[in-house]
């Protein structure tokens, strides 16, 4: 599993947060995706890598701007991750 951070410019509202994470779930298969306009950040947990030109299409197409693209594994936390 991947953490995928990406920095976003242009979200303003809850509603915007929304826009967003339908955008990426109707475009990739993920597990999890949040977004805060506040921290201007979109978190998205999938099971495989996205790549980052394909994120970006994906962020161009809603009208805001892809700032940064980190990638990290992800480790489940939990009772049940041991």
């Amino acid at each position: 599993m991947v953490k995928i951070t990406l920095g976003i410019d242009g979200m303003a509202c809850n509603m915007c947060e929304a826009h967003m994470n339908d955008a990426i779930r109707n475009a990739f298969k993920v597990k999890k995706v949040t977004s805060s306009h506040k921290s201007k950040e979109t978190v998205i947990i999938s099971e495989n890598d996205i790549p980052e030109e394909s994120i970006k299409a994906i962020v161009d197409a809603t009208g805001y701007e892809l700032t940064s693209f980190a990638m990290e594994p992800y480790n489940k936390k939990g009772w049940f991750s041991l």
